[in-house]
């Protein structure tokens, strides 16, 4: 992560200040960054300003997006899901059913715009369109890293647009990314984190049938976690997340909803272009389920609580 103390001569804005944002946002100041935030939320943003306005008086707030993005080189947004990002850039549907009053239309000629927000793939295209028309820049750049990535400042940024513009950026993204990955055009980021929660969803399933049986088995399942790990069955959520699931504790981590999210848009693309996602469509249900049982903001590794 980027410390550096002095302020830059350069603002960058951004949008978005939840569980992901804010963190996010505030490495940036750390860096040296003046950061122009907003939130949709008052309280969280009036939360952020209060941690991170101190520091080399580098953080201010706006009350909207348009006030945030003025004369601003970089634009970073992580919102909610699609109909936000195009709330946020283009601006809600006025009485005619046209979107007016988005942060594009305030946005200085030749600035780039980068959203962390996991989106569709065709939005991202659409507004990667858009913005070039108006003489922007847009990058996708979802991440992958989770809450826990994004307060240390370690995420993995996936990125599609034009190579020029990642390349611009990448300086800037050093303060919360310890890996860049330009993946191709326009919605490429976007299909690279659908290909990431495939593989994620698949493993906690997987994880979570073992650490089941295991237990069923009357196996010391922390000890056996820890021996395997040792093998070919070592990975990140059976090193993270296989002794939480034998503690039964899921209250951190990215929420099961944010995944149903994830998995849907997953689906949808498979869908248009023809993939075949047995498990991954077996596991979106897992999911449907788990939040039925009052989960939805629980881990993603709750999935086991549907076997016990």
């Amino acid at each position: 992560m980027n410390t550096t103390q002095a302020v830059s001569s350069r603002p960058v804005a951004f949008l978005g200040l939840g569980v992901m944002g804010y963190p996010m946002a505030g490495h940036l100041v750390r860096a040296g960054y003046q950061v122009r935030g907003y939130n949709r939320s008052a309280e969280k943003a009036t939360k952020w300003i209060a941690e991170h306005g101190p520091l080399g008086h580098g953080a201010q707030i706006a009350s909207t997006p348009q006030a945030a993005v003025e004369n601003a080189e970089f634009v970073f947004s992580c919102v909610g899901n699609d109909d936000d990002l195009r709330c946020v850039t283009l601006g809600p549907i006025n009485a005619s059913g046209q979107r007016q009053g988005g942060a594009f239309e305030a946005m200085k000629s030749g600035a780039t715009w980068i959203d962390h927000t996991t989106t569709s793939a065709e939005v991202a295209r659409e507004l990667h369109d858009v913005a070039r028309e108006r003489g922007l820049q847009f990058i996708d750049a979802p991440v992958s890293g989770g809450n826990l990535g994004a307060l240390k400042g370690v995420l993995t940024v996936l990125c599609g647009g034009d190579a020029s513009a990642v390349d611009s950026v990448r300086p800037v993204l050093r303060a919360y990314a310890k890996a860049v990955t330009y993946l191709g055009g326009a919605g490429s980021g976007q299909l690279a984190k659908m290909v990431n929660q495939v593989c994620i969803a698949g493993a906690l399933q997987a994880l979570s049938e073992a650490v089941a049986f295991g237990q069923r088995a009357g196996l010391d399942m922390k000890a056996v976690l820890g021996a395997i790990a040792q093998g070919a069955a070592q990975s990140w959520q059976l090193e993270n997340r296989g002794p939480t699931m034998v503690d039964d504790q899921f209250d951190f981590g990215f929420a099961v909803d944010w995944m149903r999210k994830d998995l849907g848009l997953v689906l949808a693309e498979g869908y248009r272009n023809g993939a075949s996602l047995p498990i991954t469509d077996q596991v979106s249900r897992f999911y449907d389920e788990v939040s039925e049982m009052g989960g939805g903001r629980w881990d993603t590794s709750s999935l086991i609580r549907r076997l016990r």
